[in-house]
């Protein structure tokens, strides 16, 4: 019996060893998810209190507007800077060739870049294809204001000084990234599948119509909401190409109009709460299809 008492304490040593011993990793684990989370949340609040007092402001009169605190809520809640931004700058006109351009800008996008991508990841061993993806990789540290005269120049010279050379303009600043995206998902998908497809006697057309490009749908929402956003908030390229200011977009129009926004901080604020709803409606339904898009094309 005094052996058997002696072996118990030994038994039940080991346990609270372990637990002793992994209680500063639990401490370490804690403190670094507060920690992040803190710094989430400072990250967080240089969005949401501009994004707060942009709200307040539009619904303001211009009485609260010049003479109130910017923080503060409006009493009443008013719609006159709305209704005298939606006058000023015709904003259906301007919200219409914003759409247009965005949808050209969206479209061509995600079907160039998809096309794209296929013919360089299923020819990889081709030096012409890997160079090429290699080509488009390396325009991507080439900004539009680096080439904007001569861009400006051409689109002059080829009648594409509209909303639609814009477009244009925006799928081919777009097109390097968006290959380098479809690419990598590309990679994901098995080669059998189109094997399998080509003994059943489908064309290559056939194969990526009907095969790849269902696919590509997680990837395809990531690439259509990133062009989706570039080509909306731009700003630059819609200003130098575009000549006649009738046919500008909302960022343009909103800058051009911005000395009759100088007193009425109402009006300016409704303005700028308009021109961003969209991008920000589009990204919170779609922001779920860019994670998975960019998480799917990261494993291969």
């Amino acid at each position: 019996m005094s052996i058997q008492t002696l072996r118990k304490p030994s038994t039940t040593a080991r346990p609270i060893g372990r637990g002793t011993s992994s209680r500063p990793r639990r401490n370490r684990t804690q403190f670094t998810r507060w920690a992040l989370t803190i710094v989430l949340a400072l990250c967080s609040l240089t969005v949401l209190v501009p994004l707060y007092v942009t709200v307040c402001m539009a619904f303001k009169t211009t009485g609260q507007a010049v003479d109130g605190n910017a923080f503060s809520l409006p009493g009443p809640w008013s719609l006159d800077g709305f209704v005298q931004a939606w006058t000023l700058t015709n904003f259906p006109r301007s919200f219409a060739v914003s759409v247009g351009v965005a949808a050209l800008s969206v479209a061509g996008t995600i079907i160039l870049s998809a096309l794209a991508a296929f013919a360089i990841s299923r020819n990889w061993d081709r030096r012409l294809f890997r160079y090429s993806f290699f080509y488009l990789l390396a325009a991507m540290f080439l900004p539009f204001p680096v080439v904007a005269l001569s861009q400006v120049s051409l689109s002059g010279m080829v009648h594409l000084d509209n909303p639609i050379g814009v477009a244009i303009l925006h799928i081919m600043f777009q097109l390097s990234f968006s290959v380098m995206l479809f690419t990598a998902f590309l990679r994901s998908i098995p080669t059998e599948l189109e094997e399998s497809a080509r003994i059943d006697g489908a064309s290559t057309g056939q194969v990526f119509w009907r095969l790849i490009f269902p696919l590509l749908a997680p990837m395809s929402a990531t690439v259509g909401i990133f062009a989706f956003l570039a080509s909306w908030n731009d700003y630059m390229m819609p200003a130098l190409i575009v000549s006649n200011p009738a046919l500008q977009t909302l960022p343009v129009l909103q800058q051009m109009f911005q000395t009759q926004f100088s007193n009425n901080y109402n009006v300016s604020f409704a303005s700028y709460l308009m021109a961003m709803a969209p991008s920000i409606i589009v990204y919170l339904f779609a922001q779920r299809w860019v994670m998975s898009g960019l998480t799917q094309g990261a494993i291969k």
